[in-house]
């Protein structure tokens, strides 16, 4: 199973603006689930949203033990079942809960465990909350060297030109004094 994927879905989540029921079609990635989100899973999906922002805000501020007991009480709430899937003698594959699970339970399940997986392998200090103040997207630091500050290239570039821009005006503001 690939562990970064889900804590990805778990950031994804996250970053995810869930003002109706189409707004989480869209977010989900497979098709049998777009086709099976009801609202009870919406509902379920915005309150577990809430919580995995509390989970990057506390790891991205070193206070790992928080972090955990929010990841405890959702692994409690979204269990990971595992079962085997696929068509017989060829692509089988890992699902991480029963048969007949909702889509809410299906994708959180995997969300949280992906992401208590990250934090017991990486820690807390692997969280991160983008650095531009005009962002509050979350992010996994996948950096050699747990550096990341932006949660894209494109908020990187837009806060280093703004600091840039902020600076320049200063010089001239002191130079024209």
């Amino acid at each position: 199973m690939d562990f970064d994927a889900y804590a990805q879905t778990a950031a994804d989540l996250v970053n995810t603006d869930l003002a109706d029921l189409e707004a989480l079609r869209d977010m989900l990635s497979r098709e049998y689930w777009r086709d099976r989100a009801t609202e009870r899973d919406l509902t379920a999906f915005k309150r577990a949203r809430k919580k995995l922002r509390e989970v990057f805000e506390h790891g991205s501020t070193g206070q790992d033990e928080a972090a955990v007991e929010i990841l405890n009480t959702l692994l409690e709430t979204y269990p990971v079942q595992p079962r085997i899937s696929g068509h017989p003698n060829k692509n089988w594959h890992m699902h991480v809960t029963g048969r007949g699970a909702t889509v809410a339970s299906e994708y959180l399940a995997g969300a949280v465990w992906g992401l208590s997986v990250w934090l017991c392998s990486y820690g807390g200090q692997r969280f991160g909350i983008c650095a531009d103040e005009r962002c509050s997207k979350v992010y996994l630091d996948t950096s050699s060297n747990c550096c990341r500050r932006f949660c894209s290239e494109r908020c990187a570039t837009r806060s280093h030109v703004a600091a840039h821009r902020a600076r320049k005006k200063e010089v001239a503001g002191a130079a024209a004094s």
